[in-house]
């Protein structure tokens, strides 16, 4: 299983970027999917989070700017950031916690490869 990032770059305070991450492999379900960032000298932190079902919950400093939404039959999450600030800056890392179709059929969490969002004027 694999997870492949992408979207990330430089933009502008107030600006968009739209972050996507699809999984692949031996794949039998996703459970939640989440994104991550971690600015330097600072810890991973968690941003946005969505279930299988649809339900999101996000970080207190990205609520109202950042959207995060799922395909399940592409086995997909995004991440639209809007209003970007400049301590949004960071390297952006997708989560997914999956269970492979494949013996022994373990649930584990996957980690993208992370793309760097850097908002600058």
């Amino acid at each position: 299983v694999q997870l492949q990032a992408s979207g990330g770059g430089l933009v502008q305070p107030g600006g968009s970027l739209r972050l996507s991450c699809a999984a692949s492999g031996r794949i039998s379900s996703i459970n939640f999917m989440e994104w991550y960032r971690q600015a330097p000298g600072k810890q991973r932190g968690l941003v946005a989070t969505v279930t299988s079902d649809g339900v999101t919950n996000y970080a207190d400093s990205v609520k109202g700017r950042f959207t995060v939404s799922r395909d399940n039959a592409k086995n997909t999450v995004s991440l639209q950031m809007n209003s970007l600030k400049p301590e949004d800056t960071a390297v952006y890392y997708c989560n997914a916690n999956i269970r492979a179709s494949s013996w022994p059929y373990r649930t584990d969490n996957y980690w993208g490869q992370g793309t760097q969002v850097t908002v600058s004027s």
